[in-house]
């Protein structure tokens, strides 16, 4: 019979992962699927397999196939070998959030792209036109140069960090 506080921390995992569904799905325009399904592998102390997946939060095949692309493609899941497991299996990444800020960059270099070429195509447009392309441009030049640096900074720390966090390592004594 569960014990009053593995129940409790069930409640809690749940409450958690529906929160995760709500925030992070909204905060990164993700379905709320996406966002629960990022709560419950954030948990996960092991890779779950797709099949894991859809029992954990009561999903379809197709639609736990479809959130753990989008977690992919933004960044913070990875498909791994489980061994002795036919299915793959999906990892919270140890670098997520890096990975997530990695996504958004690439975003909007893509839009600073669109920003620049807009600004080239319309230097014969009327200058309303030509002040709003530039300043578009503008605006995306200095979002990507910020988000390089926030990236970079962020990794730095982070790498830091962690080393830090991690056991010394025990080396043997040269009078055993």
């Amino acid at each position: 019979m569960p014990r009053a506080d593995e129940d409790s921390a069930a409640i809690d995992d749940t409450l958690l992962i529906e929160d995760f569904g709500q925030r992070i799905g909204r905060a990164m325009g993700w379905p709320p699927m996406a966002g629960r399904m990022a709560g419950v592998l954030v948990l996960s102390p092991a890779p779950m397999t797709l099949s894991e997946l859809q029992e954990a939060l009561g999903a379809s095949k197709g639609s736990a196939s479809e959130m753990t692309r989008l977690l992919i493609t933004n960044g913070t899941v990875e498909r791994v070998k489980v061994p002795g497991v036919r299915q793959a299996g999906y990892v919270w990444r140890d670098d997520a959030w890096s990975g997530c800020l990695q996504h958004q960059l690439d975003q909007t270099e893509q839009l600073s792209e669109l920003a620049r070429a807009a600004q080239d195509r319309g230097r014969r447009m009327p200058e309303v036109q030509r002040t709003r392309l530039r300043d578009m441009h503008t605006y995306y030049e200095f979002m990507v140069r910020e988000m390089r640096r926030l990236l970079d900074e962020y990794q730095r720390s982070h790498t830091g960090r962690r080393l830090a966090e991690r056991p010394s390592a025990v080396t043997p004594r040269d009078d055993d």
